[in-house]
């Protein structure tokens, strides 16, 4: 059982800011994501939106919206991305780097399957296999931006520096977001997600 450590005074202010302020975000955002959607769609000659299933709160599916980075290669399916990975396109080194690609996740916000701030959604097999404490990770809907996200903000170089980026994500990365987000939770704040959000878009 997920316990759920967040007050229903906390679970409405922040669930009323995001519906408000991803519903503004989109409203400006749109032309930007318009634009870059058929930048992407053109150099990949495919949808220029990537959708994923991601592990949600409680741990269910729901399927992310972002903008496309990357094209498919033969014989490469690792989730882990260095930042000199193959499969990034010219356009998708821009938009990871300014974070546009991220754009489209307001939809996800808006709609509730996440917030601004909160622990990053991951594929199946990471989240979705926490065990004990650690499940209450999983109480809150995922984050486009939080603490562990911030402090690896740099985390494709880090890979990228790395003899082997899977274990070294699976080994070291992981274990210390799930230690960060726990603490997210667990000393949860709206102030604090105000300074989440507001570090995040400093940069």
């Amino acid at each position: 059982m997920i316990i759920n450590t967040l007050s229903n005074r906390q679970k409405f202010f922040k669930r009323t800011f995001d519906i408000c302020f991803s519903a503004l975000g989109l409203f400006l955002a749109a032309p930007i994501i318009l634009l870059v959607w058929v930048i992407v769609s053109i150099e990949t000659c495919s949808n220029g939106f990537f959708i994923q299933q991601r592990v949600g709160r409680q741990g269910k599916l729901f399927k992310i919206i972002k903008i496309k980075t990357m094209k498919k290669i033969v014989g490469i399916n690792s989730s882990i991305t260095s930042s000199q990975d193959v499969r990034i396109i010219k356009s998708g080194v821009f938009f990871r780097n300014t974070k546009i690609d991220e754009l489209p996740q307001l939809w996800n916000v808006l709609i509730g399957e996440m917030s601004f701030v909160g622990p990053r959604p991951d594929v199946p097999g990471y989240a979705d296999q926490l065990k004990g404490n650690d499940r209450v990770i999983l109480s809150i809907s995922p984050g486009i931006t939080g603490p562990a996200s911030l402090k690896y903000k740099d985390e494709e170089l880090l890979l990228t520096n790395q003899f082997d980026p899977k274990k070294y994500n699976d080994e070291v990365i992981w274990p210390d977001k799930v230690k960060i987000n726990y603490e997210y939770i667990k000393k949860y704040s709206f102030l604090k997600d105000i300074h989440y959000i507001w570090k995040s878009i400093k940069g």
